[in-house]
């Protein structure tokens, strides 16, 4: 099973078994074509969903961490191309779901239905693209519906009045951003985050997922109480930048314990969704 059904699937094998899903965020080619297949790899260990970010010169939504790691993945010849090999690599190694992160300038350049195909060809499985209103959406379902993939919408918190017409449309799953501006580790949520996540989750059928400011087990275990699943971005693309540095430090040692370091962080995050997280490693780096 591929596309909008089995991103489905493993979030709801997850919430029927009470637990809150880990999906992890990384950027296409960072620090390196072959480091950033490997780490989708090991993170499928741990993850429901991997969403895969397309490096783009000029991403509206991303913060400096990310803006920083799409610049290195640019900076080692990563595309729009590239990044669906690096998928067709990492989906010969994993089952686990795959969603493209991507803008839509890129998406309209490379054309809806092309785009379509070549995602589902590659194995992945669905798109997310944050600066493309619902409301200007359709030709994109359409194709991706087509191919069996999802588009993935999101909600903000300033959404009230769309929260129903958004939410019942929606495959894979509803993407709710927890707090205005860009992505970025924050320390706390809006204290209306909890209502407006509740409404989603009320008004939709596929899974009700929250982003944007997550970083630490706490929090994960905080959002377990009503969301079905947590994404992670820029605290593990701030840890792959730290790699990246080493590498060019030329101290291979360090790559290596920062690299064994991320992996024990995402384990702690996906099982603080499930209640056995340590937090081990994690507090003073978050």
């Amino acid at each position: 099973m591929r596309g909008a059904k089995a991103i489905e699937q493993s979030l709801e094998s997850r919430r029927q078994r009470g637990e809150t899903a880990f999906i992890p965020f990384v950027v296409a080619g960072d620090p390196d074509f072959e480091t950033s297949v490997e780490i989708v790899c090991q993170l499928a260990k741990v993850a429901a969903v991997i969403e895969i970010g397309i490096p783009y010169s000029d991403p509206l939504a991303d913060g400096p961490v990310i803006q920083e790691g799409a610049l290195r993945a640019l900076a080692g010849g990563m595309s729009l191309p590239r990044s669906l090999e690096l998928i067709r690599a990492v989906r010969a190694r994993t089952d686990v779901p795959l969603v493209a992160f991507t803008y839509v300038n890129p998406v309209v350049q490379f054309g809806y239905e092309r785009l379509s195909d070549a995602l589902s060809q590659a194995g992945g499985d669905g798109f997310i693209v944050p600066d493309l209103p619902f409301e200007e959406s359709e030709e994109l379902a359409t194709a991706a519906n087509r191919h069996g993939l999802a588009l993935i919408p999101l909600l903000a918190l300033t959404s009230h009045t769309r929260i129903e017409r958004i939410a019942r449309a929606a495959r894979g799953f509803v993407y709710c951003v927890s707090s205005l501006g860009v992505t970025g580790e924050r320390a706390a949520f809006a204290d209306t985050l909890r209502g407006f996540v509740e409404a989603v989750r009320a008004a939709s059928s596929v899974p009700v997922a929250v982003g944007f400011g997550v970083s630490r087990p706490e929090q994960v275990r905080e959002l377990s109480g009503y969301a079905d699943a947590v994404i992670v971005g820029s605290a593990i693309v701030r840890r792959i930048g730290e790699i990246a540095a080493a590498r060019s430090s030329g101290d291979a040692h360090a790559a290596e314990t920062l690299l064994t370091a991320l992996y024990a962080y995402c384990a702690d995050l996906a099982g603080a969704g499930t209640g056995v997280g340590t937090d081990a490693g994690t507090e003073e780096r978050a």
